[in-house]
């Protein structure tokens, strides 16, 4: 072994897992790769999508054997591929794409939209609307729904029933805020956290008591760091601010120079809340009771719905892995392809699967449940993330250690999932602010960068 080479941080587990981690964030597309065709992903008959349909409608569980010998025959494997191609979303626009919602006006400018001059008709979208979040609510309330989006132009909220993501309670994560939709909370009497920063701040007084000695060596050179666009923290005390200027009444040049006024020294201390704003540290969480009070103040929320630009007066758009009020049955479309691969001096077919829509996490899981059985435990997939939604993956400050798995998770096997994906849910999120971008499997076992 060459000794001098640097040590780097290894991108994969350093050991292959038979699972991989939960991931929350939602995939705009998925493209699998394997030495063995995809074939039996194409063509599906009518009768094996209608099967698949059925399956999902009723929650059916498919456990395909370990490698299935003739994929392309195998109807069990074409329907539950269909299956899980499925999703519910609302509302239902089909000349319009609903998802993503964050940075989408270029692909919905243009397009015909007889709500955005006509207050009464975004009324009665909107009331539609209420009425098919709450039936989401009230389905997730009853863990007859694992979890669930609200995509708007702004911002992306995830809804998960209590059991899931390691939390003993319902839980919310909304992101990214900003200040102005914080204070809106508060005002509203909605108790949350701010996770993220709250990490953060632990960190920084874990760091500044192990650096306490050197920072008070170094104070005075504080006013240096000014170069670099920073402020120092400014005191809390107004009278400070005061008597910061009394040197400009030595100089005799203090009505000339503009002293800053109450809200400007208010501004200047609410800087670092606002610096965060539109970031994932401004991720927000809300539990328990308070996501109930989140609901309705979301359904009159102002901001929810643009006024201005090609998303003015339309609904956020809700995603679901199951039938709720109003939404409307999808599926993610699915494209197979081969190519010649350069591998040493030789060309290799390489076979290839595309999955293009919002892919949620148990689509995700679901997937690669079945390609594992139908590729003989050998494939690889890059995953595109929406990137807004990377952050739900952080690991939140609700998990309770000695969560009663038993009790809290009683009610879930009826949530519509996969005894198998609701076990990887259930997990808590370990991949912190990113989310996986590849993702391998070798003899039926996973590894993956994130």
């Amino acid at each position: 072994k060459d000794l001098h080479l640097p040590v780097a941080a290894p991108e994969v587990p350093s050991s292959p897992r038979h699972e991989f981690p939960a991931d929350w964030s939602i995939k705009t597309r998925l493209l699998f790769m394997s030495s063995q065709p995809f074939t039996w992903a194409e063509h599906l008959k009518a009768q094996e999508e209608a099967q698949g349909f059925a399956q999902h409608c009723r929650a059916t569980e498919t456990n395909l054997p370990q490698s299935v010998q003739e994929p392309k025959l195998s109807t069990e494997l074409r329907c539950a591929f269909q299956q899980s191609l499925v999703y519910w979303l609302h509302p239902s626009l089909p000349w319009l794409q609903l998802f993503p919602r964050i940075g989408a006006d270029r692909k919905i400018v243009g397009k015909a939209s007889p709500w955005s001059q006509d207050e009464a008709l975004q009324q009665v979208l909107m009331s539609d609307w209420s009425v098919s979040f709450t039936s989401l609510y009230n389905l997730l309330k009853a863990k007859l729904c694992p979890y669930f989006y609200i995509c708007t132009y702004q911002f992306t909220v995830l809804f998960r029933a209590a059991g899931l993501a390691g939390s003993d309670v319902i839980t919310a994560v909304i992101s990214p805020t900003t200040r102005g939709l914080r204070e809106a909370m508060r005002n509203e009497g909605i108790e949350f956290s701010l996770p993220l920063v709250e990490e953060s701040r632990t960190r920084k007084q874990k760091n500044s008591e192990v650096n306490l000695e050197t920072e008070v060596v170094n104070s005075h050179e504080v006013g240096n760091s000014m170069e670099d666009g920073e402020e120092p923290a400014p005191s809390d005390d107004d009278d400070d601010d005061d008597e910061s200027f009394s040197w400009l009444e030595e100089m005799g040049v203090q009505d000339k120079v503009k002293k800053p006024d109450a809200i400007s020294i208010k501004l200047r201390k609410e800087k670092h809340e606002v610096q965060m704003d539109h970031k994932p540290e401004s991720l927000a969480l809300v539990k328990g009771t308070n996501t109930f009070t989140l609901l309705n103040f979301l359904i009159s929320c102002k901001s929810l719905v643009a006024v201005a630009g090609p998303q003015a007066g339309l609904p956020p758009t809700l995603l679901s892995p199951v039938a709720f009020r109003g939404g409307t049955m999808q599926t993610l479309k699915a494209r197979s392809t081969n190519a010649k691969a350069r591998v040493q001096s030789a060309y290799e077919d390489i076979f290839s699967l595309e999955i293009a829509g919002p892919v949620m996490p148990h689509s995700l899981h679901s997937l690669t449940t079945l390609l594992k059985s139908a590729q003989r435990g050998a494939f690889s997939a890059v995953l595109y993330t929406h990137e807004p939604t990377a952050v739900f993956n952080a690991h939140l400050d609700n998990a309770s250690p000695a969560l009663n798995k038993e009790t809290i998770c009683k009610d879930l096997p009826t949530c519509g999932l996969h005894p198998k994906t609701l076990d990887q849910l259930s997990q808590r999120p370990t991949l912190g602010k990113s989310s996986i971008r590849f993702l391998e499997m070798k003899d039926y076992a996973y590894t993956w960068k994130s």
